[in-house]
């Protein structure tokens, strides 16, 4: 598994008068991150600095540079991550909402062969630092770095002063080997986070799979509802606490992921205007062939397929004839590879 590591309050060594301390800030509880001891590991390695949300195609060809060049110099393969994105700590009013999680990414790097995944945690005064600190910091002092890899639209530093021209002069003066990794197209357009986010606000969610290489997830945790699913045949899981990108509202195949088991889902996101003139949008998880208890706990949801857009009905037992045309859609749908539709 990829591990993480958290920095805390990055700035120039000079000016803190110490070492870099590691601690959990940026990700969950639950996760395991590396401690001071660990930072050792990860020196002498290959690295690429982004925001990797979603890890997409994209990312996920850059990475795959970072590892291949990696074992050629013997060293780790490190992705840096900013956390929380910057817009968050500037502008937060027009901050990206997330599509992946701090450990989801790492889960997703770690297919790819990504040693560890280092968070930065974003601050204003680390965000502060000029494009110099912020190299001669993380870059030559904390992790000294053997090589780089990056997209030729990198920019870091106080403002974003420092770009890839920038980056080439202090690399070349630390001794530092730079490649610059041109962006993946698909459709003559680049992939990125920005462009799979419009897709899920539009509940394409098979062509955000395709650019981001696998389903977009959301994890949540199931609390009680109103039980309407479980009166008419369908009970439903119904998820809160869900902090990334949710698709438009509409009824989804997918899977639902408890622990390391994996059962076909019907997903329905938004009101229930059978039953609810103005009920609020909820994400609610029937899951195919399962009978046991899920309640209280954190689970994962994958979608792959949109079947159709959210209906009014004239009463529930028109409601149920359409459900089980859903589910006959659904298993039809999911019995197809992944990437075919």
């Amino acid at each position: 598994m990829t591990a993480i590591f958290s920095l805390n309050n990055v700035l120039p060594l000079d000016s803190v008068g110490e070492s870099q301390r590691l601690a959990d800030s940026s990700v969950s509880a639950d996760a395991d991150v590396a401690t001071d001891i660990d930072l050792s590991s990860i020196q002498g390695g290959v690295i690429t600095i982004g925001n990797f949300d979603g890890v997409h195609r994209g990312h996920a060809e850059l990475l795959g540079h970072v590892r291949r060049l990696a074992d050629q110099m013997s060293g780790p393969a490190i992705a840096i991550v900013l956390d929380p994105h910057p817009a968050t700590v500037l502008r937060p009013e027009l901050a990206p909402k997330r599509l992946t999680r701090i450990e989801t990414r790492a889960e997703l790097m770690d297919q790819i062969g990504i040693d560890a995944l280092v968070v930065c945690e974003t601050s204003r005064r680390f965000l502060s630092m000029s494009a110099d600190q912020f190299f001669d910091s993380i870059v030559k002092d904390r992790l000294r770095v053997k090589a780089m890899v990056e997209g030729p639209n990198f920019f870091f530093g106080r403002d974003r002063g420092g770009d890839v021209e920038v980056l080439a002069g202090l690399c070349d003066a630390a001794n530092i080997n730079l490649q610059i990794v041109q962006p993946m197209e698909v459709g003559r357009r680049m992939i990125s986070s920005t462009r799979i986010r419009r897709l899920l606000s539009q509940g394409v969610v098979a062509e955000a799979a395709d650019l981001l290489g696998h389903p977009h997830r959301i994890c949540g945790t199931v609390k009680s509802g109103a039980k309407r699913g479980r009166q008419i045949g369908f009970p439903t899981a119904n998820l809160s606490d869900i902090d990334v990108v949710v698709p438009s509202p509409g009824v989804y195949a997918g899977h639902i992921r408890v622990g390391d088991q994996s059962h076909a889902a019907a997903i329905h996101i938004g009101p229930n205007p059978t039953f609810e003139s103005n009920g609020d949008s909820k994400v609610e998880v029937h899951v195919l062939d399962y009978d046991g208890d899920l309640y209280d706990q954190r689970v994962q949801v994958e979608f792959l397929h949109r079947v159709r857009d959210v209906t009014r009905f004239d009463s529930p037992d028109a409601l149920v004839i359409q459900l089980h045309q859903d589910i006959s859609d659904i298993r039809s749908a999911l019995s197809q590879p992944f990437g075919e539709s």
